[in-house]
């Protein structure tokens, strides 16, 4: 359809408290406006002082998801990306730290003619400014203006960092022309299990606090267990001055593709529609083929089980990415995904020594899975055990997808174990290593960490990887490192049998390593789970979860296929140890390129 006209805002805020799925809601309503057939766009605010989310810890922000654009940002960005299959960039993240520092250096500069700067007007301008100059970008790869964009506003109401952004919303609001502006309000409606019937005051005084900072809520989008009744609808309605019609029930669904369709069930789409202007758009929403996803999700009853051995696996938002991508690659594949949790220094023999209950149970998980993963990180936390968990996953040839330090630790354990080099380490871990495996990018770099989209050479068709992608001669994946593999023991290593498949275009940098003789063992510089999306999984993760449904676990390890089905390449005498694959397999990842375009569609 053509433009609608006037830009439209969609604002979503939270109440009462954080983590009621702010990201989830704005994402679904973006899905269900796309569906309406309009062009939507988005801006996430985090009203916190770091400029972007490329220095905060995963055990206290969640993970830091990157753009292709280098931009280190809020992971509710990727939430956005994977429900619009949308391509952001660091201005569609706003935070404090930003806006504090843009209007500090035009005082600076002397833009402000000497007036005295405040938060009101100058700051709260500069962010309606700010939403104003982003909102017209499109992100969805067409020319011209999208018709909505959708702001989420981070944190909850009565934070005092959210503030100014809450005046320069209401400011916003309060200047909208007519129809341009839907305010939607995320609460939550608990239940007291003593009482057993669901509680609306909390949504009450959210919404109250939220009139006082000049914010009126169009739509109320309430967070509960169970669908709300029809007696808290109306309640809800009396004291927060809302439509009936506009008060919607986020309750538990199986699996959050359904959030969009339970906003539909719920006709939250005619609500905002109505709202800004467009009922002529209240037909019935197109979301077939994303349906078809959520169902095909549901019905799945074949388990794989993947391992994720990582530094903070005790953060359900540490790997956001990586478990959304495992769970694309799975439905796929048609399996139900069953996900273990792997902290990497559990699986130490400190560990073992201090804490045998974790250790045990540690290595016990790790056995148990039909699939290794070990994803990025930076530091020494868990290291040992990450590498201890790739020198398992080689040996019994269990399917191994290493990401980033995942890759590191891949190598150093080849190195130790098939080359004979006890010393070998990264230079991140040990400056004074004999045997640097992975060092610092040249200095000469202008670059002191390599962040954003990149691109990756094949090196030779004849690899697992290439097949997966497609065949194609390259391909743009997002990478977040400072550290790469030694090109001085590239040939050392590859005369052991490592191959490096892919590297950047001078040949230089190596990008992609895989053991030809393993069933499926990848390790790769870049970081694929923040390119894949629900119909349209990343090739990687894909390989790692059909090769992990092919065999049938025995023990620790994956069994031996019959003679005739063994894969007529050699293995190296170093890695004996290793099985070998079968050429069914092969054939199969032949197909995944293909099988997972069509699912997209």
């Amino acid at each position: 359809m053509g433009h609608v006209g006037k830009m439209k805002y969609v604002v979503v805020t939270s109440g009462v408290v954080s983590e009621l799925g702010n990201g989830v809601a704005a994402s679904s309503i973006g899905v269900v406006l796309k569906a309406c057939g309009l062009r939507v766009t988005f801006i996430k605010i985090d009203p916190y002082l770091n400029t972007d989310a490329g220095t905060m810890s995963p055990d206290e922000h969640g993970e830091i998801f990157v753009l292709d654009d280098g931009s280190e940002v809020d992971m509710d960005l990727g939430n956005y990306g994977r429900f619009l299959d949308a391509e952001l960039t660091g201005d569609n993240h706003m935070t404090a730290g930003k806006i504090y520092q843009y209007v500090i250096d035009k005082e600076r500069r002397g833009d402000y003619l000497g007036k005295t700067v405040q938060i009101v007007p100058h700051i709260t301008n500069e962010i309606q400014e700010w939403i104003e100059r982003i909102a017209i970008i499109p992100v969805d790869g067409r020319e011209g203006p999208p018709d909505v964009c959708i702001i989420e506003l981070g944190g909850t109401i009565g934070d005092i960092e959210s503030r100014p952004f809450i005046e320069a919303l209401s400011q916003f609001s309060y200047r909208a022309e007519d129809n341009t502006f839907c305010s939607v309000h995320v609460s939550l409606v608990p239940v007291i299990d003593i009482v057993g019937e669901q509680k609306t005051k909390p949504t009450q005084f959210s919404v109250q606090s939220l009139r006082e900072l000049g914010l009126t809520p169009n739509l109320l989008a309430c967070r509960s267990a169970a669908p709300l009744n029809k007696k808290v609808k109306e309640k809800l309605s009396q004291f927060c001055h809302v439509p009936v019609d506009c008060i919607v029930g986020l309750s538990n669904v199986p699996n959050i593709w359904h959030v969009p369709s339970l906003l539909i069930g719920q006709k939250a789409h005619e609500a905002i529609l109505g709202v800004l202007g467009l009922p002529c758009l209240t037909v019935e929403p197109k979301l077939d083929a994303w349906m078809d996803i959520a169902r095909t999700y549901d019905q799945l009853h074949a388990p794989v089980r993947i391992a994720v051995v990582g530094k903070d696996t005790n953060v359900s938002n540490a790997y956001r990415s990586i478990h959304e991508a495992i769970l694309h690659a799975s439905v796929a594949c048609q399996r139900r995904l069953v996900v273990d949790w792997v902290p990497a220094s559990d699986l130490d023999e400190e560990t073992a020594n201090q804490s045998p209950d974790l250790h045990e149970k540690a290595w016990s998980l790790l056995k148990g899975a039909d699939g290794v993963l070990v994803p990025g990180g930076f530091g020494h936390g868990g290291v040992g055990g990450k590498i201890l968990a790739a020198k398992y996953a080689r040996e019994n040839n269990v399917p191994y997808l290493g990401i980033g330090l995942g890759m590191h630790v891949a190598v150093i354990e080849f190195a130790r174990s098939v080359l004979g080099l006890k010393d070998a380490n990264s230079a991140e871990f040990d400056a004074g290593t004999r045997y640097p495996c992975l060092i610092q990018m040249p200095e000469d770099s202008k670059l002191q960490m390599c962040v954003g989209s990149r691109r990756t050479f094949f090196r030779t068709m004849d690899c697992k990887s290439a097949k997966l992608y497609g065949n194609v001669r390259y391909v743009d994946e997002r990478r977040r490192h400072q550290y790469e593999v030694n090109p001085d023991m590239v040939g050392e290593l590859e005369s052991a049998g490592a191959k490096f498949v892919g590297t950047d275009e001078a040949g230089d940098r190596m990008e992609i390593l895989e053991l030809p003789w393993h069933q499926y063992f990848v390790g790769v510089q870049f970081h694929p789970e923040f390119k894949s999306r629900p119909g349209k999984p990343s090739p990687l993760f894909t390989g790692l979860i059909a090769a992990a449904s092919s065999g049938q676990r025995n023990g620790g390890g994956m069994t031996q296929q019959s003679p005739s089905n063994l894969e007529k390449r050699p293995i190296p005498a170093k890695v004996a140890s290793a099985s070998t694959t079968s050429g069914g397999l092969e054939d199969e990842l032949l197909g995944l390129h293909v099988s997972g375009a069509a699912l997209a569609h």
